[in-house]
């Protein structure tokens, strides 16, 4: 049958020939006298001995003193398991492409075992919805997109009738161990849970695996990016490479362009690194610079007008979702609007939003800031919270703020400057693409030492993979050695830190060393599509090889 002939959900040309590519696994993972990973039964777990010790908290040393603090190193094939092991695997929060290449290796890893899902994440393992994940199951995921092979959602679990209702759903289904894949907030959550078992003397291990496309999980040179950024920031550096490569070809606008990234700037970052666009701001130099909104806003206007005198009356502005809020003024009328919210929430919710800009208006210390911007953005910092008492930044088109403010301007400082402006919005066109051969080959191998620290009877640890241009080398990173302490919502909470972007990182130097070269003429780049076979498939993340000090830009594993 023609594949132009099938009407089958998932069933591509593209689709069918992902699923035959076996990623690349580390050689420690393979079968002695094997030298590529061609097969499950080529591969075999590892074995763990201890690699020194990260350092913990004080505070955190004593609210976590059943886990153990040393960091753990692959050191040879696992010892043959005495019994049948039965171990669940759930997604928790956004998706992030490669997830499921995480289950594949967490399925190779445990042959002999029996794996488990929990359908639609921490939600569903409160509810024991789990189900055996079979062949059949994760060679239909292999390589693809989503999370859509488990489902997930954003339950938080760390209360205590949660804890005790994990314990309970763990002994009626026999688990021995648990798998969480999730960003920073899941691995914290991960670690509290593994903390109350072990404490409880629950005999089940928690591991944990680090996910998230913002790219703000990373532990120095053990963990040099979370899965799912590589392929986000190829995706949108696709996107804005066209972008860019349209500009010329048209003579006609300016094109301001929001990217991912409430906290960190990460994804800016690389697709700057990527792409090379005329302007890319980065929300952590916002704020260590002290910069306002009105000297964000006259930068990119006098960039506008100095390219104008070269004849170039077009270019392109990469932007966070999250940079409003590292904006200092905007930091500080958002914290007050919030204690509003906070001891008056509900006479503020009964209040038209009309009424309610009024209210705000009137009472405000920094009033002069909130009545400055356009109408929609007042209205949208005083919009309903979400369910954590947060601002749904995403939701805030900074994109749109900041090109009509620029134009403004362009217009007092050069009257007779034609200046037109188109903008973009870039958040779920990466979270579900078909991972790139580097997240791909990223997620197995997380996956095989997920499965192999389980094998280990470890818990509390989060699965990690580095020296990725030397073959790769397993590690197990222990979950307290990476909390700290963090006032939420005016209580003290454990978190796992968000890694911003470092203005002393190799990675953002070159960024400031270039940077004013590609706003005053086109340098601009069009990397074009991710690649699974070909000339780029093996590329590394460009933040990646300037962090790692790596000598090639290319994973060789």
């Amino acid at each position: 049958m023609r594949v132009v002939d099938r009407t089958a959900r998932n069933n591509s040309l593209f689709e069918e020939r992902v699923r035959t590519l076996t990623p690349p696994a580390c050689h420690a993972f393979l079968q002695e006298g094997v030298k590529e990973n061609r097969a499950q039964s080529a591969i075999r777990p590892v074995s763990f001995i201890p690699a020194g010790n990260l350092g913990t908290d004080p505070n955190i040393r004593v609210s976590f003193s059943h886990l153990n603090a040393e960091t753990l190193q692959a050191n040879g094939p696992a010892q043959a398991s005495t019994r049948t092991l039965r171990v669940a695997a759930l997604f928790s929060g956004g998706p992030a492409a490669g997830g499921h290449n995480v289950i594949a290796g967490l399925a190779h890893a445990l042959r002999g075992h029996t794996l488990l899902g929990v359908r639609n994440g921490p939600g569903g393992l409160l509810k024991g919805d789990l189900f055996e994940i079979n062949d059949a199951d994760i060679t239909h995921a292999m390589n693809t997109g989503g999370f859509d092979l488990l489902g997930t959602d954003r339950t938080k679990i760390k209360r205590p009738e949660q804890l005790a209702l994990v314990a309970t759903v763990i002994a009626e289904h026999r688990l021995d161990a648990i798998v969480i894949i999730g960003g920073d907030d899941s691995n914290t959550n991960a670690a509290i849970i593994a903390e109350y078992l072990a404490k409880e003397r629950v005999a089940c291990s928690i591991i944990s695996v680090p996910k998230t496309m913002d790219g703000d999980v990373q532990v120095a040179d053990l963990l040099p990016c979370p899965f799912g950024y590589d392929t986000a920031c190829r995706i949108y550096a696709e996107l804005v490479g066209n972008i860019l490569q349209d500009t010329p070809s048209s003579h006609k606008y300016w094109h301001f362009i929001k990217l991912m990234g409430r906290t960190a700037s990460q994804v800016v970052l690389e697709v700057a690194l990527q792409t090379q666009p005329p302007i890319a701001l980065i929300s952590e130099e916002v704020q260590a610079r002290q910069q306002s909104l009105r000297d964000i806003i006259d930068s990119i206007a006098k960039t506008v007008i100095d390219r104008a005198s070269r004849g170039i009356h077009y270019g392109v502005v990469v932007v966070p979702e999250g940079l409003l809020e590292f904006v200092p003024e905007l930091q500080a009328l958002i914290e007050e609007i919030d204690e509003f919210f906070g001891r008056e929430e509900e006479q503020i919710l009964a209040m038209e939003i009309k009424t309610r800009r009024r209210y705000f208006e009137d009472h405000l210390r920094t009033k002069a800031l909130f009545q400055s911007l356009p109408d929609y953005i007042e209205e949208m910092l005083i919009a309903d919270r979400d369910a954590h008492g947060n601002l749904q930044v995403a939701q805030i088109p900074t994109e749109r703020l900041l090109a009509e403010m620029v134009k403004g301007r362009v217009k007092e400082l050069a009257p007779n400057e034609k200046f037109a402006t188109q903008t973009h919005s870039f958040g779920y066109e990466g979270r579900c693409g078909v991972p790139t051969l580097f997240d791909a080959m990223f997620c197995y191998n997380l996956g095989l030492t997920a499965g192999s620290l389980v094998i280990a009877g470890k818990t509390g640890y989060m699965a990690a993979f580095t020296d990725l241009t030397t073959g790769g080398i397993p590690l197990g990173l222990p979950l307290k050695s990476l909390l700290s302490e963090e006032e939420r919502e005016g209580k003290k909470e454990y978190v796992i830190k968000k890694a911003l972007v470092r203005l002393d990182s190799p990675a953002f130097k070159f960024f400031e060393a270039n940077r004013e070269a590609w706003a005053k003429e086109d340098c601009f780049n069009s990397p074009g599509p991710r690649q699974l076979w070909g000339p780029t498939a093996n590329q590394l993340p460009k933040t990646v090889v300037l962090n790692q000090g790596y000598k090639s830009e290319r994973f060789d594993i």
